[in-house]
């Protein structure tokens, strides 16, 4: 057979009343290389599909993935056949086989899920053809199953790890709420989980097949974002030297995931109001309004009741947004869940670095179990990553850790701690609160960056801020002229 990548050839099964028929067609594949057999009749060949697919004597199934059956057989035909595989045996590729002038039945066997007939007599060569196309047909099948295991081991439900009362009632909710098309609005501490819940919600829903698009705004200037959201026109603005489609039009039928909501300017959040409540828009420089079906789910990693106080998020898209709320708690309020969290990551990195560490000692996780996470879950993970990469020893130990996280000192952000009750009073040099705070906070910025070696999304994560906050500071700050920021 031709192709571009070697194929399995599957097992394949002939049904035919005709026992000379089954054995002439089964000499005639066998010569080809088809590991065949023959079912006389509907019951004997769902018989042998169900038997082929149990494990006898600890031996591995011996599945068929190809069935070529007559229509006309007796007792239960061709056509009932066929919706018994469909049921029984999806991933089965099913090809017919009818008379010359009963092709309608053929027709209306495609319906019901055949992958193609032929008319007796058959010809030879239109059967090999026909045949490697449904091997091809069948790979793919089994490809996209494979796909979607992943998928579901990736994002189901048992990646989002933790026992503590809290993340159970987020269990709930994902699986109450995703069957629907209802908003969902997220909020947390960034590195908390908000991108995996979103992808589990879309993952548990009937939308599990079409995209899920995800965009975090905070990462792309305000000037961009409308064209990353909506798409834009040839010659709308200086460079859209061609149109361009837009994330809710790519996530039509499927689900939009957009992060960071609280850094949108009170402009885009008038349009991403106008896009929730009627479902269209008009891509940037384009007077054609454009119509979508597109469920969509958000996060935000500040709470957006104190910014709607603050006049800096639309009261009214809040309200919209704000049907389905989950509340994802930070890492440190969830302590309990970090040796079940560390040893998924364990478990995980083994993986990716064909390492086979056992676990963690008992410094190490009591080191783990004491630090207050300002990074969250993302900051755990990454930890964990290090240390199997450094580690030399059967367990990670203290020395595998970063230093910081087994002194308990979250990257030197002791500065951001509240004063506690009898601490000295700070003494006034005379300037205004507002250069005060503003001098403050340059050096907390200052120090943070450093502690993170200029990383600046990890510096971001562990201010609590979002990247496009950070990136503004800095440059207010005049940060970004020190020899690191390059």
């Amino acid at each position: 057979m031709s192709s571009d990548a070697p194929l399995t050839t599957p097992r394949l099964l002939i049904v035919d009343a005709d026992p000379i028929a089954c054995e002439s067609l089964r000499e005639v594949l066998r010569d080809h290389g088809y590991d065949t057999a023959t079912a006389l009749n509907a019951d004997e060949a769902l018989t042998a599909l169900a038997d082929a697919e149990r494990s006898i004597a600890g031996r591995p199934p011996r599945t068929f993935g190809l069935v070529i059956t007559d229509l006309n057989l007796p007792g239960v035909d061709g056509t009932e056949l066929l919706r018994g595989i469909r049921r029984d045996h999806p991933d089965v590729v099913v090809i017919v086989l009818t008379a010359y002038g009963t092709i309608e039945a053929a027709v209306n066997a495609i319906k019901l899920g055949a992958f193609d007939y032929l008319t007796h007599p058959v010809v030879e060569e239109e059967l090999l053809a026909l045949l490697e196309r449904a091997v091809r047909h069948g790979a793919l099948i089994a490809q996209n199953h494979h796909l979607r295991r992943q998928l579901d081991d990736r994002f189901g439900l048992d990646n989002i790890i933790g026992r503590d009362p809290r993340m159970q009632r987020i269990y709930d909710l994902v699986e109450a709420v995703a069957p629907t098309k209802t908003s969902v609005l997220m909020t947390g501490e960034s590195g908390t989980g908000k991108s995996l819940v979103a992808r589990a919600i879309h993952q548990r829903s009937p939308l599990r097949d079409q995209p899920f698009i995800e965009i975090s705004c905070g990462s792309i200037p305000e000037t961009l974002l409308e064209s990353e959201l909506f798409g834009h026109v040839k010659g709308a603005f200086t460079g859209a030297h061609a149109d361009k489609i837009g994330r809710f039009l790519a996530a039509d039928g499927g689900t939009i995931f957009l992060d960071e909501i609280n850094s949108a300017s009170p402009g885009m959040q008038l349009k991403l109001l106008r896009v929730l409540q009627e479902k269209r828009f008009e891509p940037v420089g384009s007077t054609k309004t454009v119509e979508v079906n597109v469920r969509v789910v958000l996060a935000s990693n500040e709470p957006l009741e104190q910014l709607v106080a603050a006049g800096q998020f639309r009261q009214d898209l809040y309200y919209r947004i704000n049907v389905v709320k989950i509340e994802l708690p930070p890492l440190r309020d969830r302590l309990t869940d970090v040796p079940i969290l560390a040893a998924h990551f364990l478990e995980k990195q083994n993986r990716a670095a064909r390492r086979e560490i056992l676990g963690f000692t008992a410094e190490a996780m009591a080191a783990l179990q004491r630090y207050t996470w300002p990074g969250n879950v993302r900051e755990l993970e990454n930890i964990v990553e290090r240390a199997v990469v450094l580690s030399r020893s059967p367990k990670i130990g203290v020395e595998d850790l970063p230093p910081n996280v087994v002194e308990n000192r979250p990257s030197q952000m002791a500065l951001l701690r509240a004063p506690r009750d009898g601490d000295e009073s700070i003494p006034w040099d005379g300037q205004t609160l507002a250069n005060a705070l503003e001098a403050q906070e340059r050096r907390i910025i200052l120090a943070a960056l450093n502690a993170n070696d200029w990383n600046r999304n990890q510096t971001a994560a562990q201010l609590g801020i979002n990247r496009t906050t950070l990136y503004k500071k800095i440059r207010s700050f005049g940060l970004d002229q020190y020899p690191q920021a390059g």
